[in-house]
């Protein structure tokens, strides 16, 4: 038996090395061991908000502080302790903006630490990484989920029978994985004999990797081909890894030719990763492809009604609705304003009311968006694309390759920047405000008929976000 309790000091003192110091005060310090048998590596944490952003955001670090510390793979399990202490006094501020993207969300940044969290161990027989907080049960349905939310039920009671693959694309943030974990969680309780492994593709590709460097490629094809649920996130990333996709295509057809359920997320629909082998693309063609839109004002409501309601906390209506006016994207926005809100208020003791909310969440809701896209930006990313200068951009010169970029340019500042017609034509060598809308029109078209531009679109806009 391992004592953890007594181990404890020393593996914050492993922390401590790595973290800054605000951040060991605020998100390790609260931290208390619950158990001591190795395989049940249980930390308490005061409440379940902070276990959530603990669990996204630090989480590998002390499973990276375990594994050093005890010499073997180490990963920590959270929950929430029973008798629950204030949140120190530093928490308020140590919020980083929430960022725009899965998961993987850091990762693009230039200069933003990606940090890469363990894989759990087998929950129970066969089950790998899955989180049991994430059911159907807390899934708040809306107008834009409604289609995915069915299909993952419809093979959570069949699965591999329909809808195979199941694809489901949609914006960072709006629950894709939240819908992939409830499929494998409702599956075990189904089922539970059947092998079901959640992996993102990039641990795929770096549990590939390892077995080729420590000769294990057998070890891997066993595993990932011998399960009966692969749920699969972020599939985005194997665009141009040909390694990795080769692998993957082989694995797929293996488990499709089996009979066994596969499911799939991305930020953008198959026909939009330009860059993915056309034989793995058909492939996760073969089933259902469906999106994630969005929440609208009253889906967004019911979210943070429902988190308030199952962690027992009164926030008034109209608080509720401040945020979720302000917060139109991404939920896990919402819960991170719903989470410095209810920081503050314990902090200090106030209730919560509008007023106080609007004092404490107006920076940061202006916070998140970190600054504006200019239109000096947008003609820097496309002309980089596009090989073209941006004198060029502003000249007059019509050749096709020219006017294509300069009316792909046009496009976004009036999708990015919220300036007028008549300024993105000023910008553009004073140029017309009809002329600005031509281009517009004919790039929104364009979008809506050809799928690789979609997507090469699509690229461009993250690339400016990453520029704010």
């Amino acid at each position: 038996m391992m004592n953890l309790e007594s181990y404890w000091p020393e593996i914050l003192d492993v922390v401590r090395q790595k973290v800054a110091q605000q951040t060991f005060n605020t998100w390790f310090l609260p931290l208390e061991p619950e158990s001591a048998a190795p395989e049940d590596m249980l930390v308490g944490c005061p409440n379940h908000f902070f276990m959530d952003w603990f669990s996204e955001h630090h989480l590998g670090i002390l499973n990276e502080a375990g594994t050093h510390y005890f010499g073997k793979d180490i990963s920590f399990g959270l929950k929430v302790k029973e008798s629950t202490s204030p949140l120190p006094q530093d928490l308020l501020d140590s919020f980083p903006p929430i960022p725009l993207d899965d998961d993987e969300e850091t990762g693009d940044r230039p200069g933003a630490a990606r940090v890469v969290v363990e894989p759990r161990q087998p929950r129970s027989g066969g089950v790998y990484n899955l989180n049991p907080d994430y059911t159907f049960e807390n899934f708040v349905v809306g107008s834009g989920t409604d289609l995915a939310f069915a299909a993952a039920t419809a093979i959570a009671k069949n699965p591999g029978d329909r809808f195979n693959p199941l694809f489901v694309h949609g914006g960072v943030g709006l629950g894709k994985t939240h819908l992939m974990h409830a499929v494998g969680n409702e599956i075990a309780r189904n089922w539970p004999h059947k092998k079901i492994c959640y992996v993102t593709a990039e641990t795929f590709m770096n549990d590939l990797i390892g077995s080729i460097r420590d000769n294990r490629t057998p070890e891997f094809k066993l595993k990932y081909r011998g399960m009966d649920v692969l749920l699969v996130d972020d599939v985005a990333f194997l665009a141009g890894k040909e390694s990795t996709q080769e692998e993957f295509f082989h694995t797929f057809n293996a488990l499709y030719d089996l009979k066994k359920q596969i499911v799939l997320t991305s930020d953008r629909s198959p026909k939009e990763i330009t860059t993915l082998e056309e034989r793995l693309r058909s492939r996760f063609e073969w089933g259902l492809i469906t999106d994630i839109q969005a929440p609208n004002l009253e889906t967004r409501i019911a979210i943070l009604k429902r988190k308030v309601e199952v962690n027992n906390i009164y926030i008034p209506d109209d608080v509720i609705g401040y945020i979720a006016e302000n917060i139109t994207d991404n939920i896990r926005r919402l819960e991170g304003a719903l989470i410095r809100l209810l920081a503050f208020a314990s902090l200090t003791g106030r209730e919560i009311s509008l007023e106080m909310a609007s004092e404490v969440l107006s920076s940061f809701f202006r916070g998140n968006s970190g600054g504006p896209v200019r239109i000096a930006d947008v003609m820097e990313v496309v002309c980089k694309s596009h090989d073209v200068s941006v004198d060029q951009l502003k000249s007059k010169r019509r050749t096709q390759d020219l006017a294509r970029a300069r009316q792909l340019a046009m496009f976004l500042a009036r999708e990015m920047t919220g300036a007028s017609l008549n300024q993105i034509g000023r910008a553009f060598g004073g140029r017309d405000h009809s002329t600005v809308a031509h281009a517009c029109q004919k790039i929104q078209k364009d979008i809506g008929a050809d799928p690789r531009f979609r997507g090469s679109v699509r690229d461009l806009q993250e690339r400016l976000r990453g520029k704010k």
